[in-house]
């Protein structure tokens, strides 16, 4: 090959212009977050009572959140993976600085006063414990030999047990499940596979009678039955399948819905926010909220596949397959199929510190999306 053609190839569409692109935004990824956005905002507005004040801090935090993800993915991908222990270092010391100076609300201990603001650093941890898993089996042979395996759950267990201290039940599982994900991506064997489900069939009693709460044990209860206390533990359910069962097709209106404005429906801005948009827009409106998700999640999925790196495709994934649980496990909840664990409905619950995190995963996804493409030269 001559050296005019050589010029020629690096200069080719796809090679030296997208290494000089100034902004690394991954378009399809950044309006189908706007147009979420925009939609939560305005389910809220509702589900709120109609509060601007929830809604103008929402948006706020939305604002505050498309900042960091466009800063987070000017970040080359080697960044991410070479700081990754650091960002995990500083999620533990946040969790253990949560257990002696944390602020509590409703039974729990789980936010530290910035004075300006509360910072949740279990809401951290949906990042940085993939980010340092993919980290780590990144630089390793995969799959992964049982040494690796083991300090990977060891890295994965340090948090949770944390979390779980809170208590944070619900949190704790979702940080297991973004780590377990990357072992599984990296080509967790299937002997490996099966021995983790069977030994996690086999924590359960465990789980029951040594780790869980008397309110966590009535919330699986409550799944079984919520007839059995109408007016107690089965009030959130039976309101919430009440809504959804009431929108129809089309839904009542927005503002419109009765289960949310007159307050029968509880947590209707938070965790039952789905409700209230099933009850005002109906199995259409639900259909299409999920329908933005799946786009959402299969152009993850795109940018794992794509990435450049092990590590990349790893985090990527990861981080695609999370997102899915924290939707399904939502709408699960608010359904009456899994209890009640308090697990937000992304982009659409109000919440300040689980807005930014999510906004800090995309802007890791849009890096490793925009990442330069290895130039194949034929010699």
């Amino acid at each position: 090959m001559y050296t005019n053609d050589f010029v020629r190839r690096m200069q080719s569409p796809g090679g030296e212009r997208r290494r000089g692109r100034s902004m690394h935004i991954d378009i399809p990824l950044l309006l189908t977050l706007i147009v979420l956005c925009l939609g939560g905002l305005m389910v809220l507005y509702s589900a709120s009572g109609q509060s601007a004040f929830y809604v103008k801090r929402q948006a706020f935090f939305m604002l505050a959140g498309f900042v960091a993800m466009i800063l987070v993915a000017q970040f080359p991908v080697r960044f991410w993976e070479r700081y990754a222990i650091l960002f995990y270092g500083i999620g533990l010391l946040s969790l253990v600085l949560v257990l002696f100076f944390g602020v509590g609300a409703k039974g729990a201990q789980r936010w530290l006063d910035l004075g300006f603001t509360r910072l949740q650093p279990s809401e951290l941890m949906k990042v940085a414990v993939p980010l340092m898993i993919s980290a780590y089996l990144g630089k390793r042979p995969i799959p992964p030999s049982f040494n690796h395996i083991a300090v990977t759950l060891l890295l994965i267990a340090l948090p949770v047990f944390l979390i779980v201290e809170q208590p944070d039940l619900g949190t704790s599982i979702l940080i297991f499940a973004a780590g377990f994900f990357v072992l599984f991506l990296a080509g967790l064997r299937k002997r490996y596979l099966i021995g983790t489900f069977l030994l996690a069939l086999a924590a359960i009693p465990s789980l029951w009678f040594f780790v869980m709460r008397d309110y966590q044990k009535q919330r699986v209860l409550t799944l079984l039955s919520p007839e059995d206390d109408k007016l107690g533990a089965g009030w959130n359910i039976i309101q919430s399948t009440t809504a959804i069962g009431s929108g129809g097709l089309n839904g009542k209106g927005w503002t419109m819905g009765t289960q949310s404005q007159l307050n029968f429906l509880p947590e209707s801005h938070t965790d039952f926010i789905i409700a209230v948009l099933a009850e005002e827009f109906g199995l259409i409106g639900v259909l299409t909220l999920c329908t933005a998700y799946l786009l959402l999640i299969g152009r993850c999925m795109v940018i794992a596949l794509n990435s450049q790196s092990q590590f990349g495709r790893l985090i990527a994934g990861s981080l695609s397959l999370t997102f899915f649980i924290y939707v399904f496990v939502n709408m699960s909840m608010v359904s009456g199929i899994l209890p009640v664990v308090g697990v937000p409905l992304p982009l659409i619950s109000y919440g300040g510190t689980a807005i930014v995190t999510l906004f800090l995963g995309f802007g890791i996804l849009m890096a490793i999306s925009t990442e330069p493409k290895r130039i194949r030269i034929d010699l």
